[in-house]
């Protein structure tokens, strides 16, 4: 398990006492289930793995699978999206910006206005929204 966790280290580009401090324990705990001094005890992991959701604990305590979860999106017809959901994450700078305000603060990126095809005005692009891992998305409107 011990190279899981450096793996995960390595992955998130995190050291050993941002980690520490992240999940609450000691450093110098990590250093000595690093360094193979000692294993990571039940509460250690339960720590880990409700800080970091996104990782699998078949992944973590087996070695078994992928590292992380896969991200559930809805199809694109699907119509059971639900009004109260959390609020969207959408620059890691302003983080639980409602989605309808998301495009207003990205308008500015958008230069001029681009067609896919030309079969009509009711073709025209509405929005480009490009999907994260980090759970953040950019939102592209033409003008």
């Amino acid at each position: 398990m011990k190279d899981r966790i450096q793996e995960f280290l390595v992955r998130e580009n995190k050291t050993s006492s941002q980690f520490a401090e992240e999940i609450g324990v000691q450093p110098s705990s990590i250093s000595h289930i690093v360094s193979g001094r000692n294993r990571p005890s039940l509460d250690f992991v339960l720590k880990m793995l409700s800080k970091y959701d996104s990782i699998r604990s078949e992944w973590l305590l087996f070695g078994q699978g992928s590292m992380y979860r896969e991200l559930e999106m809805p199809g694109l017809f699907d119509n059971n999206l639900k009004s109260d959901s959390p609020k969207i994450q959408t620059e890691k700078s302003n983080p639980g910006i409602p989605i309808e305000e998301a495009g207003k603060q990205v308008d500015h990126l958008v230069s001029g206005e681009q067609r896919v095809a030309s079969f009509g005005d009711s073709d025209r692009i509405d929005r480009i929204i490009v999907f994260y891992l980090d759970s953040t998305f950019s939102e592209y409107r033409p003008k």
